[in-house]
């Protein structure tokens, strides 16, 4: 289990242009492969490209979706995951 106190690993890789791969983007963003699997499923999770069976992220896309999600107190948190569950 990844600790999210700890900062995303230095050694992320991107293809230049800015693409990661799951391994990567995961590490990124300080989750386990098998979360962001879980929030593509969901749909909650930030966009991603689809070649074939293969998935990438966006370094920006990443970036925008922390971004997105950053709140004041936890009760602002937890409206915003109530109205991204209705």
């Amino acid at each position: 289990m990844t600790n999210p106190l700890l900062p995303a690993s230095p050694a992320v890789q991107m293809f230049h242009d800015g693409r990661m791969d799951v391994t990567n983007a995961s590490a990124y963003l300080g989750l386990t492969p098998k979360t962001l699997a879980m929030k593509r499923c969901h749909g909650n999770g930030p966009p991603f490209i689809k070649l074939g069976k293969a998935v990438f992220y966006r370094r920006d896309d990443l970036d925008s979706w922390i971004a997105s999600r950053r709140v004041t107190s936890t009760a602002q948190a937890r409206v915003k995951q109530i109205k991204a569950v209705a």
